[in-house]
């Protein structure tokens, strides 16, 4: 596995969101009157832009009777795809769970594909971890709703205005959630040893990254 350590590129992530901005979906007059195409195509492919981006700029330009420079655009997404698909930024995509792009070039796409994976992985782990604490939490209220229907009906129970078809009808709710009370408190159990194994994978590979051998 690749080392990456996340906190190196905070930096970089910074500065890419302040790129992304510049990038702009639809263009009006103005800009698509005096834009640079190369600056253009520099900015989509320093932010990871995928390649069909060039056709939301021929859209929004088209009305104003503007053909972008395909050539110039082309040239500058190269140069900023060089500076994108780094090892940084291919963990960040990973990371955040992100598509793997095809759009790298050759020379570049084995580091940020070996660092998307590692990024992935930590992403999947983060997921499997939070599905383990989901499935906790609402087993947890279900535990906690199940009590307070118990005293419901307990109290419903030694009413003596309570019917006795009621009455009835109440002590086999109490019998049938006492049971599920006692399933979902297995149940728990199991959760909580699933939560600690999965914190344990996610600390064990964060640790692992932060600390190559």
């Amino acid at each position: 596995m690749n080392r990456i350590n996340p906190a190196g590129y905070i930096m970089a992530g910074a500065l890419l969101a302040l790129l992304s901005l510049s990038g702009c979906a639809t263009m009006d007059r103005s800009e698509c009157q005096t834009v640079d195409w190369r600056t253009i195509g520099y900015e989509d492919g320093v932010t990871g832009q995928s390649s069909d981006r060039i056709a939301l700029h021929r859209k929004a330009c088209a009305k104003y009777g503007v053909t972008p420079d395909l050539q110039a655009y082309q040239a500058g997404r190269e140069q900023g795809l060089q500076e994108y698909c780094n090892a940084g930024n291919g963990f960040r995509l990973g990371e955040r769970g992100g598509q793997m792009p095809a759009f790298c070039p050759v020379e570049r796409y084995g580091a940020f594909e070996a660092a998307y994976r590692d990024g992935f992985h930590l992403y999947q782990l983060r997921s499997s971890l939070g599905e383990a604490q989901s499935g906790l939490d609402a087993a947890r209220r279900e535990q906690q709703g199940n009590e307070r229907r118990l005293v419901e009906l307990s109290e419903l129970i030694v009413a003596k205005e309570t019917e006795a078809t009621a009455r009835a009808q109440a002590l086999i709710d109490v019998k049938n959630i006492a049971e599920r009370q006692g399933r979902l408190k297995s149940r728990i159990r199991e959760l909580e040893q699933e939560r600690v194994l999965r914190q344990r994978d996610q600390d064990d590979y964060l640790f692992a990254m932060n600390n190559p051998r």
